[in-house]
């Protein structure tokens, strides 16, 4: 009884339980990849930020240059923003695989930590060294 427990643990483990751990963790990364949308900020990467009149500008020389002033501007505003955006969302996915990585490969050796415990107290290994 104990031993078809114990199987059906470990089938359930290591099959269903490991694919629903794959499956949540690539919801979560493609939650933050869609959060941050790269492609977007890419190509909207030298768009105005936020500038209400990106219009055509009638009157004399001097308006017109301050609005291509004024535009230019935006422009570069808007690029150090998005700049800034891609590389915070860079560092957030960067560290989610990493904690993906580690969760995954953590779900695949618990099963099988107290096996190697029991086995090294059999032998007589001890903590000592953590004194």
């Amino acid at each position: 009884m104990v031993m078809l427990l114990l199987t059906s643990l470990f089938q359930w483990w290591y099959g269903d339980g490991f694919r629903e751990r794959i499956h949540i963790n690539s919801g979560r990364l493609e939650n933050i990849i869609d959060y941050f949308s790269f492609s977007l900020l890419l190509k909207t990467l030298f768009s105005p930020y936020r500038q209400i009149s990106a219009g055509t500008t009638q009157g004399s020389l001097e308006v017109k240059m301050r609005a291509m002033l004024d535009k230019l501007f935006s422009r570069v505003i808007g690029m150090v923003i998005r700049l800034m955006i891609l590389i915070v969302g860079a560092i957030v996915i960067g560290v989610l695989v990493t904690y993906s990585l580690v969760s995954i490969i953590t779900w695949a050796i618990l099963p099988i930590l107290p096996i190697v415990g029991v086995i090294l107290m059999g032998t007589g290994w001890t903590l000592e060294w953590i004194r």
